[in-house]
């Protein structure tokens, strides 16, 4: 007769160390596979799982080589023991990880055999860990299209205006201090750890915001960082002199997103210089403030248009806009990489005031050598 084989865990975030050892456990009979409660790993962890008991569930009884998976009814480190009476298991496979003398006299006292693998990942593929995986930042970063600056009161307070932020998917190793809000996602990291919170987008946002800015902070980081990170998708926050926009306009429209994933390039630049101050030397005004919000105006019609050769157009418009607003935004060295990719692109802007992050490129062209991003989308809730 086939043996009963009886495996417990917590089985979150399910990746290939999981089917390697279920793969394994197999190999002796039918697997029984007892997960932990939620309630019983936050009791035993400090935290609950990333998925949910009955999503850990779902995902199991999915596997070809598992033949029942039951949450465990008991508590503590042998949460399993109401099941491993119900079922009555031949055998009893933990990883080296997972065993335990408690574990051992267990199957010594119900004539269980005990069979301890040790953890092997499949051939080619790298060893996998749930507290590994966890340690993965999925924090986002973000980069705004077009209006950067309206986000601070000492410019959008001369006129009103948008400014056009994506949340960027963190699949690459985007440069430190790239105009990218790694500040703010330092900030976020600090906050929640690696992962967004679920919840309200715009109160998020605000709690973000706050913590980055505490009172008695000198100089305000600007909101479209929180915003950018925390709002899938494209957004355009309204601004009107103060700190937190007006409005936010929201769009999670999957061929809108495909466009300007399909049409945006990054570069890397040279680094920025050491004691570089993008506030030394400006130029703001009425009319200058006018002109950057008509091209962000413009940007963002373009784009919900998917007009390729406007968002190009509006796109440098924009980034002109703030250059003579803030000329210290540039130096010889991006006027440089500019003229090496103007044949190759629509439009051109950078990522962050004075070098250290990235020439990002409008284009109808595959750039040789340019990262191309990623934007989140929005998970229904």
């Amino acid at each position: 007769m086939i043996k009963k084989v009886l495996v417990s865990g917590c089985f979150d975030m399910l990746h290939s160390g999981h089917i390697a050892f279920i793969k394994s456990a197999a190999e002796f009979g039918d697997v029984y596979v007892c997960i932990g409660s939620d309630q019983t790993v936050y009791e035993l962890k400090k935290r609950y799982p990333v998925n949910t008991e009955n999503e850990r569930k779902y995902l199991l009884e999915a596997l070809l080589n598992v033949h029942e998976v039951c949450i465990g009814s008991g508590s503590g480190y042998l949460d399993f023991l109401p099941e491993l009476d119900r079922i009555k298991p031949d055998i009893f496979v933990v990883n080296e990880d997972g065993f335990s003398k408690e574990k051992e006299q267990l199957c010594i006292d119900n004539g269980i055999e005990l069979i301890v693998l040790k953890r092997e990942p499949h051939a080619g593929l790298p060893a996998r860990s749930t507290t590994e995986l966890r340690k993965i930042n999925k924090i986002p970063f973000r980069i705004d299209l077009a209006g950067g600056w309206l986000d601070q009161p000492f410019v959008s307070m001369h006129a009103g205006g948008a400014v056009i932020t994506i949340s960027i998917e963190p699949d690459h190793d985007f440069n430190e201090r790239s105009g990218m809000a790694s500040s703010t996602r330092k900030m976020a990291t600090e906050l929640w750890q690696n992962q967004l919170p679920t919840g309200n987008e715009e109160l998020l946002a605000k709690m973000l915001f706050a913590y980055e800015n505490p009172p008695g902070k000198t100089e305000v980081a600007g909101s479209q960082d929180a915003i950018g990170i925390v709002f899938a998708g494209l957004n355009k926050s309204n601004y009107e002199g103060a700190y937190w926009p007006k409005s936010i306009d929201s769009v999670n429209d999957e061929s809108i997103i495909n466009f300007i994933e399909k049409h945006l390039y990054l570069v890397s630049l040279g680094p920025r210089k050491n004691g570089y101050d993008v506030l030394a030397r400006t130029n703001i005004d009425k009319q200058g403030v006018q002109a950057l919000a008509k091209a962000t105006e413009e940007c963002w019609a373009a784009i919900l248009h998917k007009d390729l050769a406007a968002f190009g157009m509006a796109f440098t418009r924009s980034f002109e806009a703030q250059v003579r607003m803030f000329p210290e935004m540039v130096d010889d060295s991006i006027y440089e990489m500019i003229a090496k990719y103007k044949d190759l692109a629509l439009g051109w802007k950078v990522s962050g005031a004075g070098g250290g992050g990235y020439l990002i490129l409008v284009s109808d062209q595959i750039i040789t050598g340019a990262i191309q991003i990623k934007i989140r989308r929005k998970i229904a809730q």
